[in-house]
């Protein structure tokens, strides 16, 4: 059986570093050709090509598209592109909306894929729960995208752009994903980790009670993406998805904070309860976009981590 070639692109990122090092542990079948593309994380190599010693990294500039043309010499076509490249900080996207619409829509990456002459790579790409409004729960994926920032603005042409201009994807519309920290250390802030270091200050800290996320366990995403990786290469057949992404649990950012003091044994008196129309962010921020999984379920045959679960795992780890 032929080794199927898996581009990773964002490799070096949060959610890009834990499905490179899950495909890298697969041993039931042929292996995995592994490569990834990075660009301003250079310094988080060395440890990831340590841990995945047989992965091909790639500078690549996805504003411009230079670097794909060495990973058609060098790797050869992939049989499937997990996209996890974004500028993902609303506030970021917001000052500048040009940057985040050139990123986030992976214009150049699909022009490079349809370089080659089968068109048969699946494109896995990573949205965000940030395309819907927030003035319901549980959105389903045929609801209506109405973004109030620029980053579900750009997320949402990138779905567009997608599902007209490529034959086989699968888009992922992911809440906030959490868990463990990566092999390469990532420089932002992961979210249980931070929650758990405000705490252990033993100082009161001002959390939003009417803010609605349905937060997702990091290796259940991982999961995902290899349900669907090995759906597609042991079937074939075409592909056009649009999935939420989330854990089974509406939780507020209070609710977070809650189950970290529970699972810490902090005092929950440290959180002090505000709302989010209080404190000004530079961006527009979607009250409740907790979304319906049930299709997910359906699709994958997964039975997500509990919100509490993901976060005693995520600790545990620490």
């Amino acid at each position: 059986m032929e080794t199927k070639r898996v581009l990773v692109v964002g490799g070096t990122g949060y959610l890009g570093q834990h499905v490179l090092l899950s495909l890298s542990r697969i041993k039931d079948s042929a292996p995995y050709d592994l490569a990834f593309t990075y660009h301003s994380n250079s310094n988080l190599l060395e440890p990831l090509l340590d841990a995945i010693p047989h992965s091909h990294a790639f500078h690549v500039d996805l504003t411009t598209g230079d670097g794909f043309q060495s990973i058609a010499s060098k790797f050869g076509q992939p049989h499937v592109v997990v996209n996890c490249a974004a500028l993902s900080v609303p506030r970021v996207c917001e000052k500048d909306p040009d940057a985040a619409m050139s990123i986030n829509v992976p214009c150049s990456l699909v022009n490079w894929l349809s370089s080659f002459e089968e068109r048969d790579t699946l494109l896995i790409h990573l949205s965000t729960d940030q395309v819907y409004e927030g003035v319901k729960s549980f959105y389903k994926e045929e609801d209506e995208t109405v973004p109030v920032n620029v980053y579900g603005k750009s997320k949402v042409a990138a779905e567009q752009f997608i599902s007209k201009t490529w034959p086989n994807y699968a888009i992922l519309r992911s809440s906030i994903i959490f868990g463990p920290q990566t092999i390469s250390p990532v420089q932002k802030s992961l979210p249980i980790q931070w929650i758990d270091g405000v705490l252990s200050k033993k100082e009161q800290v001002e959390f939003f009670h009417d803010e609605f996320r349905c937060p997702v366990y990091v290796k259940d995403v991982v999961t995902i993406i290899l349900s669907l990786i090995n759906k597609w290469i042991i079937e074939g057949k075409q592909m056009k998805l649009l999935l939420n992404v989330g854990g089974p649990d509406r939780v507020s950012r209070v609710q977070m904070a809650e189950t970290v003091a529970h699972v810490r044994g902090y005092n929950t008196s440290l959180i002090k309860q505000v709302s989010a129309s209080s404190v000004y962010r530079g961006v527009s921020s979607p009250a409740d976009i907790s979304m319906d999984i049930s299709k997910l379920i359906q699709t994958v045959s997964i039975s997500p981590t509990s919100f509490r679960d993901g976060v005693i795992l995520t600790l545990d780890s620490t």
